[in-house]
């Protein structure tokens, strides 16, 4: 609704009502349209001021009414009439105005903008453009470069990058919505023709088609799949190429075509999946709302390598205290000064200043002592974790929580060197730490609910989308990373090359084809851990190599880490690089014949592997263990799956998710696929339907929301 009051004689001011954030609801609308006519009749009221209650202007359209009837006044209509009255409307701008809430701010004549205030068209993250008139408004007052910029990539600018651009005409420090009532006062009886931005010319680059060329090609390897952008550009092209009118029906156009594409439901699915990990629960029972976090104000970093040093970082940057802990002098020195560093650096990108004081070093574990909660990031090597876990219990204060960042070893084990195994949660962060985005917190069957809320609750501080996994091996992302691995490895056995493989893969929308991903991350690290589990057998030949504990096994990667071919570090992997570092895989002629000897050592025949096989047996085999995973009660719902991947596999945030993808191909024909690939490779067990998957089928394939409901949970693995 909307709230409507006349100030200072001569203002009438329009207040958003709609908690959280003033969405364009029904109501909301009705209540804008109601209040406007009332202001524009009543002869008293020169001019009008709208804003939101609660110091938040717009946050946009109400998402929730996407799926619904519509119903109310069309938002579009209700911008044109505020755009066309006859007395001065001043949109005053505190929190945000975003999506529909920028286009309502841009059909007012003038903007007043509090200096905290954000703005922005984020339409395009969920698979829109803006759909009531922001791609013909924008590029009108702000120019097409500009316009394009921030319509393709959603990016929020602040109050004052917005009165750089010209989005907005003031901005303060004082309360936006008096100093938008003194402005208005100001303006009354004055001419309006040249503030109604609709009436603007759009200005057209001398070299229109060179830049949107130029633009279109840029914004397609960006989105790598998704449609919103490209149609963005289109809509913009549009603003400049046609009049207002006909610009406005171009949008409405294209705006339809998204409305009712698969991406659009993917990356709205997606929007909610991000909000409902905060919901988490685990098979004992304990819940988000029923478990209170722990305030945590100091905490210890335990190992400073690559791991450490982002995890201090993210640390120092929510104004926690840490106390960073490196036992190898030189490697402290070496932590302290990268640290400082990527501080420096990330002051000066975000114009904040420095968080130097808020990190202390030291190279003793006692140094630990008087903390709330402790993140060990020292490497994969379960006896010197088990080591740092016992020392921990006896040197920290009573009640402190243990974390660790292992990203696949198992928390109980850890919990049990421990005095209280209740303190103990795994915080599994990825790389680089102080950049992405995903926290896994992993409960082993032992750690309070207590533990997992502050650990929860300490990832939100952090910026980080935090989710409870249970413990297993791998957690949720590396577990069902195996299997995906696994496939890759067979079809380079069977007759692929690490560039078909990735292609397929890039094309379907990861950043990295999964070799290039090995290359980068290293293939050393995936062979410690096989050798540390017997899987690698020297000097092997035969059949005996494809085996491992009955069923198949590449020891591709282990040969070429034999032969010193580490990926990216050493210049050599499954591409070549100019030297050791070098970023940019070419192929490698070298491994072409590896592949080739190594198949005739091993009587395998190669053949030809198409698009679709690449692509349903790597995602495929992946989507299969999710399943397990929701069997196993290790996540609870697939929202927590797709969020992992998305945010820390590189899902393309287009597709949803690997569970919500397998929604959209269709359970049977996933099973379908499953079951053909597992009668052809029944040593493969990842190929091998889960039962789960297959309770799903036979049920109708409801979809993904109800999956919760098929889903028993009155056990778990943990």
């Amino acid at each position: 609704m909307a709230l409507y009051s006349r100030v200072s004689g001569s203002v009438g001011v329009i207040t958003l009502q709609n908690p959280p954030v003033n969405a364009l609801s029904a109501a909301v609308r009705q209540g804008i349209v109601d209040m406007m006519h009332r202001a524009l009749r009543e002869p008293e009221v020169k001019s009008v001021v709208i804003c939101g209650q609660d110091g938040k202007f717009c946050g946009g359209a109400d998402i929730r009414e996407f799926g619904a009837k519509m119903s109310g006044p069309p938002l579009v209509p209700m911008i044109h009439m505020i755009e066309a009255a006859a007395k001065p409307v001043v949109a005053a701008i505190e929190g945000v105005a975003l999506g529909g809430g920028l286009e309502l701010a841009l059909s007012c004549h003038y903007r007043i903008a509090h200096s905290k205030a954000r703005l922005g068209l984020p339409e395009v993250t969920l698979g829109l453009l803006p759909g009531a008139g922001g791609t013909q408004r924008l590029p009108r007052l702000i120019g097409v470069p500009a316009a394009l910029e921030l319509i393709t990539t959603g990016r929020h600018v602040t109050a004052a990058e917005a009165l750089q651009l010209g989005i907005v005409d003031e901005v303060t420090d004082q309360n936006a919505v008096d100093a938008a009532v003194k402005f208005a006062q100001s303006v009354e009886g004055k001419s309006l023709d040249a503030r109604r931005i609709g009436t603007f010319p759009c200005p057209r680059p001398p070299d229109l088609d060179a830049v949107f060329e130029k633009v279109m090609k840029e914004v397609r390897r960006s989105a790598r799949g998704a449609i919103a952008p490209v149609t963005c550009v289109q809509a913009v092209h549009a603003a400049v190429t046609l009049p207002y009118a006909k610009g406005m029906e171009r949008e409405r156009e294209l705006f339809s075509t998204l409305f009712t594409s698969g991406q659009a439901r993917a990356l709205q699915y997606y929007f909610f999946a991000q909000r409902a990990v905060s919901r988490w629960s685990t098979p004992s029972g304990a819940r988000w709302d029923t478990s209170k976090p722990r305030p945590v104000r100091k905490a210890a970093v335990i190992g400073l390598g690559t791991m450490g040093r982002g995890i201090s970082v993210s640390l120092a940057q929510a104004g926690f205290s840490v106390v960073a802990v490196e036992t190898q002098e030189k490697q402290l020195l070496e932590a302290k000064q990268a640290v400082s560093g990527m501080l420096e650096r990330d002051a000066k990108r975000r114009g904040a200043p420095l968080a130097h004081g808020n990190i202390k070093y030291s190279c003793s574990l006692k140094a630990a002592a008087d903390v709330d909660l402790v993140i060990e990031a020292v490497f994969e090597d379960m006896a010197l974790k088990k080591a740092i876990f016992r020392q921990l219990s006896a040197i920290c204060k009573p009640g402190t929580f243990l974390c660790s960042n292992t990203s696949a070893l198992d928390i109980d084990e850890l919990a049990s060197q421990t005095q209280s195994p209740e303190l103990v949660v795994g915080m599994h962060f990825f790389a680089p730490a102080h950049v992405m985005k995903l926290l896994e917190v992993v409960y082993g069957p032992r750690s309070s609910p207590e533990a997992v809320a502050t650990a929860m609750q300490m990832g939100k501080k952090i910026g980080k989308v935090s989710v409870a996994v249970g413990n297993c091996r791998g957690f949720v992302g590396n577990r069902m990373l195996k299997p995906y691995l696994e496939q890759a490895f067979f079809l380079l056995e069977e007759g692929a090359t690490p560039e078909q493989v990735d292609q397929v893969l890039e094309e379907f929308g990861f950043p990295m084809g999964v070799f290039k991903v090995s290359d980068l991350s290293g293939l050393d690290v995936g062979w410690k851990v096989r050798k540390a589990d017997g899987l690698v057998v020297p000097d092997s030949t035969g059949k005996s190599a494809r085996i491992q504990g009955g069923r198949r096994y590449s020891p591709l990667g282990d040969l070429l880490c034999e032969q010193g071919r580490f990926g990216q570090k050493t210049g050599r992997g499954w591409y070549q690089y100019d030297k050791p570092g070098g970023r940019v895989a070419k192929s490698d002629p070298w491994l072409h014949r590896f592949l080739e000897e190594y198949r005739a050592r091993h009587g395998l025949v190669a053949r030809r592997i198409d698009q679709q096989e690449v692509l349903e047996r790597c995602l495929y085999a992946l989507i299969n263990e999710g399943f397990q995973i929701l069997q196993d009660g290790i996540a609870a719902g697939p929202e927590d799956i797709d969020v992992i991947y998305v945010l820390g596999y590189g899902w393309p945030r287009h597709r949803g998710g690997p569970m919500f993808f397998a929604d959209m191909v269709g359970l049977d024909k996933v099973l379908d696929r499953l079951e053909r690939y597992h009668q052809l490779h029944p040593d493969v067990p990842g190929l091998k339907p889960c039962s789960l998957l297959r309770k799903l089928a036979a049920g109708g394939c409801p979809p993904i929301h109800r999956w919760r409901e098929v889903i028993q949970k009155p056990h778990s693995q943990l």
